[in-house]
């Protein structure tokens, strides 16, 4: 019990923090499960002309505004991508593979997920496929790994997983220069169509070749809400929310583009304000 924290918010974007923000205030114990830029969507805003008080800034800016805000009121984000929510009775797993975090709520704020798992990615996962390569690294030393990477934060989770494995394949779903620093990586341009295997992962066949490997991890900016939680209701690609933000699922709330349109970094924020008040309640409520 002593570990078990009262709100685990999963994402860092406007729903997260202001739902991190609003717990906080609320004097629970909360855990932000988030990355470095906070939010991939934020940072690539040329300009933000409707967020009330905060007129004509870029992404950059509205970033560097929010990190101001948390660091202000010591909340810390930790870099940890989570791989699967389990409802457990009075509380909720939150899986890292090996590593499980507790949390008697769980506010969903994770964004919507634009890309469409690959054949076999859902049937192996767990098997050989991963969503944190930072966390499942040490199972592959002297390993054969294939990355294949959504955005620029994959290039640092390949670079520390090339430090163990023995090969490690880099396949970018965007364009641009890679920093990638060691000899065993090899960039593959190419796009990936299936992930195959018998028991476990063995092959990932891409349009143009294939490539025998250990495991494959699917590094994006998010997970699809019903690969991340079982059980969970989504309607229409979103979760599905009552006003108070709680989802189907006793305790588990979602806030954020994740609950469906319009994706507004305003209604994210708000969302995210009203989903914490109500794990405050819910909490209160079991007293």
């Amino acid at each position: 019990m002593d570990n078990r924290y009262d709100i685990a918010v999963v994402g860092s974007g406007p729903a997260g923090l202001s739902a991190a923000i609003n717990g906080k205030i609320r004097n629970k114990r909360i855990i932000v499960f988030g990355s470095k830029e906070l939010s991939n969507k934020v940072i690539k805003a040329p300009k933000v002309d409707n967020y009330l008080g905060f007129y004509g800034i870029t992404g950059a800016e509205m970033k560097k505004q929010f990190k101001k805000h948390i660091d202000a009121m010591g909340i810390k984000i930790t870099y940890e991508r989570i791989n699967a929510i389990y409802a457990m009775g009075d509380y909720y797993g939150l899986a890292v593979n090996e590593k499980m975090y507790e949390a008697r709520t769980v506010i969903l704020a994770t964004g919507i997920e634009y890309t469409k798992p690959l054949r076999g990615e859902e049937e192996f996962l767990g098997k050989g496929v991963g969503y944190c390569a930072t966390c499942d690294a040490p199972l592959y030393k002297g390993k054969i790994v294939t990355i294949i990477g959504y955005n620029k934060e994959a290039e640092e989770e390949t670079n520390y997983v090339s430090e163990l494995a023995e090969k490690v394949y880099y396949v970018p779903m965007y364009r641009g220069t890679y920093d990638l620093k060691r000899g065993n990586i090899e960039v593959v341009s190419d796009r990936p169509i299936e992930i195959q295997g018998k028991d476990r992962v063995t092959k990932v066949v891409l349009k143009e070749r294939e490539i025998i490997t250990d495991g494959v991890f699917v590094l994006k900016d998010s997970v699809a809400p019903n690969q991340l939680v079982p059980g969970l209701l989504v309607e229409n690609d979103h979760i599905k929310v009552d006003l108070n933000m709680q989802t189907n699922l006793s305790g588990c709330f979602a806030a954020g583009d994740c609950t469906g349109k319009p994706y507004q970094y305003m209604r994210a924020a708000g969302q995210g304000q009203v989903a914490a008040l109500n794990a405050v309640s819910y909490l209160d409520s079991l007293k």
